[in-house]
């Protein structure tokens, strides 16, 4: 088995839908994760100490929920949050969530949900989404085929992301073990936190993936004069958070989902600097579909599957800065790395 198109949807069964919305005063979207029919495993680790989060209790091992249909990863702060109940609305539609009476279609889905700050970067500070937005992205998910790729960059939840002085965004990665098992993660970054070593314009990402290529020192320099005139344009707060959500198609119980998403942060900390902090909503989300088992004689196949859920998470963060493209609004201008660096 390879990876198709290196993205979350490797994990058969996963889809993903982006909803974005520019211009007119608007800089911000929302990404929907699709789970198959009858749901998902999912856990939650909350790390930052600001979170915008929605049903992240009901994640918890000890808690009766034991699959979720659907993840929600959204801009518009804790306005955004709103557009889970657009995703909500969809899945009633269709029978789909914790069946709660005698009628098959009396259910409740429960949509974990995680919000990122992007307010007025388009120049609106009221143009956030809602449960409309919410819909359309998991309208779009749904619509999309098994396997499609994932659309990188400035979409969905990444449309108004900040990553330090860059323009920040989604990005995603995948991978199979030996044993098989799929891995896979996607990201929205949104940090306040630096994405680059300062004295060199490596991504940090790429130093701890062993395969950073150091940009000229002429170019490092224009860089810098270029992101030091941005600063002095951007009056709009660039505040730290960093979502993701790993995924499996391991069987994997609850508990050891909620370690993935645990050892899943180390991936934020190789490539943002600082992460955790007191303003920071980073939030990680697993899902394991199970359609494969864990070798459970194996002691390190756990160990295995961690390690590739950080390293990913690492993966996917480097690809949302390269993905992402310039932007400018009213109250601040966001180079691309990939316009300074190449």
């Amino acid at each position: 088995m390879t990876v198709t198109v290196d993205a979350l949807t490797d994990v058969a069964g996963l889809r993903v839908g982006h909803a974005t919305r520019t211009g007119a005063g608007w800089l911000t979207g929302t990404t929907v994760v699709l789970a198959p029919e009858g749901g998902a495993v999912a856990a939650v680790d909350v790390r930052g100490g600001g979170p915008g989060t929605k049903e992240t209790d009901a994640l918890d091992p000890r808690n009766l929920v034991q699959k979720v249909e659907a993840v929600v990863l959204t801009g518009g702060s804790a306005y955004g949050l709103d557009s889970a109940s657009g995703v909500m609305a969809w899945l009633e539609e269709r029978g789909r969530g914790v069946r709660v009476g005698p009628d098959p279609a009396h259910v409740v889905p429960v949509v974990p949900a995680a919000c990122v700050f992007d307010l007025g970067r388009g120049g609106d500070f009221r143009a956030r989404p809602d449960a409309a937005t919410g819909r359309a992205a998991v309208e779009a998910a749904a619509a999309s085929g098994p396997g499609a790729p994932v659309e990188e960059g400035c979409v969905g939840a990444g449309t108004g992301a900040v990553a330090g002085q860059f323009k920040g965004g989604v990005g995603t990665a995948s991978t199979v073990l030996d044993s098989g098992i799929t891995v896979a993660a996607l990201v929205v970054v949104n940090a306040r936190g630096s994405v680059v070593d300062p004295e060199t314009g490596v991504l940090y990402g790429e130093l701890f993936q062993g395969r950073a290529a150091y940009p000229a020192a002429e170019v490092h320099e224009a860089a810098r004069r270029r992101l030091t005139e941005a600063a002095a344009k951007n009056t709009a707060p660039s505040l730290n958070t960093t979502l993701a959500v790993v995924a499996t198609d391991a069987d994997i119980t609850r508990a050891q989902a909620q370690k993935l998403a645990g050892t899943a942060h180390d991936g934020i900390a190789r490539a943002v600097r600082p992460v955790h902090l007191l303003n920071d909503g980073d939030t990680v989300f697993t899902l394991a579909t199970a359609a494969r088992p864990l070798a459970s004689k194996n002691p390190l196949a756990l160990n295995e599957l961690l390690a590739a859920g950080a390293d990913l998470v690492t993966r996917a963060i480097v690809r949302a800065v390269r993905a992402a493209e310039s932007a400018e609004g009213p109250d601040g201008v966001w180079p691309s790395y990939r316009e300074l660096y190449g």
